[in-house]
This record gives C-alpha cells, structure tokens and sequence, in this order.
C-alpha cells in the first residue's frame, strides 16, 4: 500500500536498496535510490510519474491495489526519462485512453522512448490542472536535466512536485527529511549535483529565482528521487542556490594515476607541502585508478583548485586520468584554479597534455606544471614540496 504524505496525496513510489549504477554504468548509487511517484485525490485524480521499467509490473500491480486504475483521470509525466516513465507502458495497457499531461518536449522524449501514440495533453509554464478543490500548476524547467523537465505545484496543499531538482539517490524506507541520518541525506544531496546539475547551474538560479518570484507558500517539496524535503524545504532550495553560485570550500583536491609510484609520491610529497604553507587548508589525494569517479567530483566539485597527475605513457597520459578529467571536463565547474605534475621516463609530454585538458575544462592554471625524470628521488621530492607549498600560496 501506499504512504499518505498529505490529507490528498499519496506516495507510491519504489525504493531500490539494490541500486548501485545509476545512466547505465555512469553514476555510482552507494545509498540505492528511488523512483517517487504520487497520487493526488480530489474530485479528479491525478498520478505523478510511475517507476523505472525494470519495476513496471511490480509498480502496476501494487498502484491498483492502492486504486482502481480506471478511477486515474490524469497521468502527469514530469519527465521522459526511462527512470520516471518506465512503467507507463505497462499502466496504460490498462487505461489507453488516459490523458498524459507533460510539456511539448516530453512527448517528444515519451514517443521516441516508447513509440506509443498516447493521449498527450500539452502543458506549459503557467498552465493549471484543475482537480476540484485543488490545481496543480505547471512549472517547466528545461535542462534541469532534460529539455522536456517540468515542476508542478498543488494548490490547497502547497506542495511542490520538483522532478529532478531537489533529489538525491538515497533508499529510504522513512521517506522524510527530518527522519534520517543528515550527513547521509546532504552528502546525496551534493553528489547529486554536482553529477548530474552542475552543467545547468545558470539555469537553476534563474529556474529558483522564477519560482520563488511566483511568492507560493510551500510545505513540501517532493523530488522524483530520494526523500521528501517537509523539514524547512527550503533548505535545499537555498542550497541550490549556494552550490549553483561558484561553489568551492577552502580544499584543494589532488587526484592522479600512477605506473611504478613515482607519480604517488609527488603527489603526497605536494600534498605535504600544501599543508606547511597553508595548515587551515583541506587537502585530499585520491588515486582515480582505484577511487569512485562520481566521489571524486564531488570533492572537485567542493575544491577551490586541483591538482592532476600521470606519468607518461606512450606520449600520453593513463586513461584512468584522462576518464576522470573528462567527466570533470563534461560538469563545466566553475572559478577554480589547477596546475599539473608526473613522473615520466623518455618523452615527457604528460604534464603539458593535463595542461591543456584543465585548460578546456575551464580552470585557471595558476602555475606551470612539475615533472620529474623516472622514480623521484629525495632532491627531486623536495622540489615537489616546494611546489606544493607554491600552489598553496597561488590559489590562497
């Protein structure tokens, strides 16, 4: 059965405590995940999004235990993507002639995803659904993520149905904000944007800022994934606005490749004089190699500069780094500073092709890259330290 959030609104949604990979294998999920999905009675009846296709008859089955499908007037599809509305297919085999309610562009995601000529009800911005005593009220938000995003809010309840926005992947059986661990909850929270919003984070501001703008009062805020935000919900909201503004903390993230360990030790040997030139500092090292790509932007993400490292092989850079250094490149972070270091045998090219990469991904290069010839030795570690407590004095 499902879970009353509100005098009207119901959550039956799915919690996947299995979950680990999230866009195929591109985005780790350590806590799970959950695919939210509501169902708003008044004098007409509306449904908010279903589950992930995978789930679809599970979904199907334990939605018509909750209601009689064929008393659903209205299937909103907030978004296209496959995790919101894989299991419309299965439920409108049930009820074919159900309006969907989405905006223009979802029913381009819907049909090329499903290839179903449903009966799509075009909303936009502005645009009201009329249940009774209550409307909901449409909302799109257009890259955030997709192009065919939309929010919707319900009058009467005050609640603000946010899709995408406001969510984390984290399975929880107790639904609410106030109800679970808070470091878990903001640590989610933070991973899911600089992951997957980060890129949009112009348009979030100017998203908030035209909601807010409407002067609504809200109770809740129900994302498409992860709790439901009734614990002062504008908490994450003028989180959004702080991590889309720039975002960086006083850290400075060190992240390498290494062959024969020869980049491993610069790399601490930075780290070390990092530290003696600015003890206030955050400083972390991860190995991309053996370390969660997704966890390592985040702590890019929090970074007000980074440093990159490889030795070189074969006139290029290990493809551990070059992976990692593309993701960040794909997030569009913005106003932090980098620099370069590696170890290398014969060509050397290494440290000038990191150069360049941090380059195209917006950071400014405060200093110019270190090298040191095969496995450094102690004149050579030393010549690391220095560099290290230079870049701390750089980007301080």
């Amino acid at each position: 059965m499902g879970v009353k959030i509100s005098d009207s609104v119901t959550y039956v949604g799915k919690i996947d405590w299995e979950l680990r990979r999230f866009h195929g294998e591109e985005l780790s999920t350590h806590r799970g995940s959950s695919y939210n999905s509501y169902l708003i009675r008044d004098e007409k009846v509306a449904l908010i999004d279903t589950a992930w296709i995978k789930f679809d008859k599970e979904y199907v089955k334990k939605l018509s235990e909750e209601i009689d499908l064929n008393k659903i007037d209205y299937v909103v599809a907030l978004h296209g993507e496959i995790d919101h509305s894989g299991a419309l297919p299965e439920l409108m085999r049930h009820i074919p002639d159900k309006p969907i309610v989405c905006s223009a562009n979802a029913v381009k995601s819907l049909k090329g995803h499903y290839h179903q000529d449903w009966n799509f009800q075009v909303v936009k911005t502005g645009d009201t659904l009329d249940l009774g005593s209550k409307k909901l009220i449409f909302i799109e938000a257009p890259m955030l993520h997709w192009p065919d995003s939309m929010m919707a809010y319900l009058t009467g309840e005050e609640i603000l149905f946010s899709n995408d926005a406001f969510g984390q992947h984290y399975a929880s059986e107790s639904l609410f904000n106030d109800l679970v661990d808070q470091h878990e909850l903001f640590e989610e929270a933070l991973k899911y944007y600089a992951n997957i919003l980060a890129p949009f984070s112009a348009r979030v501001v100017k998203k908030i800022e035209e909601v807010l703008a409407l002067n609504l009062p809200v109770k809740m805020i129900a994302p498409s994934h992860g709790i439901i935000w009734r614990d002062n919900p504008l908490q994450i909201v003028n989180k959004y606005l702080e991590w889309a503004k720039d975002y960086k903390e006083n850290q400075i993230t060190i992240i390498y490749d290494t062959m024969w360990d020869g980049t491993r030790r610069m790399a601490e040997e930075i780290a070390r004089g990092i530290k003696a030139a600015d003890p206030e500092v955050t400083v972390k090292l991860y190995n991309c190699a053996r370390s969660d790509n997704n966890d390592i932007v985040v702590e890019v993400f929090r970074s007000k500069a980074i440093l990159a490292g490889s030795p070189t092989v074969n006139r290029n850079i290990l493809y551990n780094l070059a992976g990692q250094l593309d993701l960040i490149k794909s997030l569009q972070f913005k106003g932090k500073k980098a620099s370069a270091f590696g170890a290398y045998g014969w060509s050397g090219e290494g440290v000038k092709i990191i150069t360049e990469i941090l380059k195209e991904a917006g950071f400014e290069i405060v200093m110019e890259g270190i090298r040191e010839l095969w496995n450094p030795d102690d004149e050579a570690l030393k010549r690391c330290f220095e560099f290290g407590k230079n870049f701390a004095q750089a980007v301080k």
